[in-house]
């Protein structure tokens, strides 16, 4: 007879009895939209012990339903997959059990959207009167969407919020450094801070965003111009598991705080230096040597940076994982910085080269070497490329989706027809290529996508503006054939400049002046689609015009044949048309 074994009593350091070995164990640095965050995934989100000490003993047997059985893992994994708050809030009044489950979804993301759930929220988290501590379970604060309404005082009563993993106070521009010192102080979970568009934030924030945030893994300060190298280098010393990193616009910024960020910071996937002038080529050198899983970096108007950015790096080095690379306006970058730059990065999927003036087609030649890899190219600008180099990109690059290639005014039509057979192509830029014809867009119109289960073409998006030989005809017939079409820019020709069609546009920009306002021209959503209407319409009406039209000359000859014929004798005519209406000539001449 075999012998029952007695459960064990679990130690300290080991998980309760219910949760289950297939439960996701979460790393410290893991920066997913999880709600929880323990060691101990059985728990619920308050912190109430085990699924054990929801059932005491009553001294006698209580029969329940399987559901109440359930441990809280599965429980929350159901909850979580409600879309409608009222069912969440009715699911907790079923039991105290399910309340607790549910409460850390409902209270994960409070939704701040209007000033009057702000109020509720800020009530709840203030008080220490509810049925549960609020407070310790927000954990992504959104302020966003009232960003001018948020100020110092708004934010007093999230200070209790200590366990906040996202802070997004994008453009809250009324709040200072008191403010967000306030918030972040003591948040020792928090993951990721979005502090972009608060001029007023100095190095104060940061500083106490270095001593209180060891897990941040996300930062984001575009705009924040009054950010200097000092308080930078102390979060990189002090925040060693960044993986994101936004700088735009943040002009103080040299390579002294960059180098920290690449010796400090390995984990480092993204980084953002729009703008950051002071920056130059030893930065970028150092980044590319040092961060090997880098997948995006964006350059754009760093004008200091040069060839040698690139031209330096160690020999036979490859960025396996580089995917986007924005070089915009970096006026020194050359075609010797791409060739080496492509031939380092055989997965790049986005390159941006706008406004590199100094590339000619053997930077092309160069990117035609990543093949299926390169999804999006951005060439504007670049005015020394002709259509050869155009034509071996498509041959060489057949899943382009994104191309724009404005102001290179060398290309043809011949590029264009090139383009037009790339089965996955969706955007297309051609603004003041004005060379091209109403040929290219035919072309386009004519393109087929062998992935659509109809074969219509992929074209979402398609940039025309100040191309100024087209003619409606080749725009008619491009809105026939693309039923994805959402945008369409055609500003400055002249043959879409009508009043009864330019009513279909969105509105100018506001900094337009008057002369811009009059040529501008640009068809968006729902503007796309009425204008196709509108002129499938017109052509309707013409046709029909022109059938009335020759019906009444058909009418007017045939009239005068009868009274010809009928002058001179003979019958009205039934006997003499042969046809569907026309006169028999043998008859006809014997009329003198």
């Amino acid at each position: 007879m075999l012998r029952s074994r007695a459960p064990q009593r679990p130690s300290a350091d080991t998980p309760s009895e219910s949760s289950n070995s297939t439960s996701p164990e979460r790393a410290g640095d893991d920066d997913t939209d999880f709600f929880m965050h323990q060691t101990n995934d059985s728990q619920s989100s308050i912190g109430v012990g085990t699924f054990r000490d929801l059932n005491l003993s009553s001294g006698r047997t209580v029969v329940q339903p399987a559901v109440a059985r359930l441990p809280p893992e599965l429980l929350i994994s159901i909850f979580a997959k409600l879309s409608s708050t009222a069912d969440m809030l009715n699911c907790m009044q079923v039991s105290r059990n399910w309340a607790i489950n549910c409460v850390g979804i409902l209270w994960h993301r409070p939704s701040c959207n209007s000033w009057k759930n702000l109020e509720c929220v800020a009530k709840a988290v203030g008080s220490s009167e509810g049925y549960f501590p609020y407070h310790g379970l927000v954990k992504r604060l959104n302020l966003s969407a009232l960003s001018e309404e948020i100020s110092d005082g708004t934010v007093l009563s999230f200070l209790q919020c200590k366990r906040i993993e996202r802070l997004t106070l994008t453009n809250c521009s009324m709040l200072t450094d008191k403010g967000v010192s306030d918030l972040v102080l003591g948040s020792k979970h928090l993951q990721a801070l979005d502090v972009s568009g608060l001029e007023s934030l100095t190095d104060h924030s940061l500083y106490i965003v270095a001593e209180n945030c060891p897990r941040l893994q996300g930062l984001n300060i575009t705009g924040c111009d009054k950010i200097t190298d000092d308080s930078l280098i102390k979060v990189a010393e002090s925040c060693r598991h960044l993986k994101r990193l936004k700088l735009n616009g943040v002009n103080l910024v040299t390579d002294r705080a960059i180098q920290a960020f690449a010796e400090n910071c390995p984990s480092i996937l993204e980084i953002d230096l729009h703008e950051c002038k002071q920056i130059t080529s030893s930065s970028v050198t150092s980044l590319l040597s040092t961060l090997r899983n880098l997948r995006e970096l964006r350059l754009a108007h760093c004008s200091e940076i040069t060839d040698a950015a690139f031209l330096n790096l160690p020999e036979r080095i490859v960025f396996d994982s580089l995917r986007v690379l924005d070089l915009t306006a970096c006026d020194n970058i050359g075609d010797d910085a791409v060739e080496n730059i492509i031939n380092s990065s055989p997965r790049l999927r986005n390159l941006v080269l706008a406004k590199c003036r100094l590339i000619t087609d053997r930077a092309v030649f160069a990117i035609c070497k990543l093949g299926k890899n390169i999804h999006y190219v951005h060439l504007g600008h670049c005015s020394n490329i002709t259509d050869t180099a155009v034509s071996q990109l498509v041959k060489s690059c057949n899943r382009i989706r994104y191309i724009d290639l404005a102001c290179c005014n060398r290309l043809t039509d011949a590029s264009v027809q090139q383009l037009a057979t790339l089965p996955k192509l969706r955007r297309i830029g051609l603004v003041k290529c004005q060379a091209i014809t109403d040929r290219s867009i035919l072309a386009l119109a004519k393109a087929r996508s062998p992935q659509h289960p109809l074969g219509v073409s992929c074209l979402e998006r398609v940039h025309l503006s100040y191309c100024v030989h087209l003619t409606m005809e080749g725009i008619h017939a491009l809105l026939q054939s693309c039923p994805r079409l959402t945008h369409l820019s055609l500003t400055g020709v002249q043959a879409f400049l009508r009043e009864d069609l330019t009513e279909f546009c969105r509105e100018a920009p506001p900094v337009f002046n008057q002369q811009q306002r009059e040529l501008f021209c640009v068809f968006s959503g729902e503007g796309v689609s009425r204008l196709r209407n509108y002129l499938n319409e017109s052509t309707m009406n013409l046709q029909r015009g022109t059938m009335y039209d020759d019906g009444e000359e058909m009418e007017e000859e045939q009239g005068q044949v009868t009274g010809l014929l009928n002058a001179t004798g003979i019958n009205d005519g039934d006997d003499v048309m042969v046809d569907g209406g026309v006169p028999d000539p043998h008859v006809l001449s014997q009329v003198p």
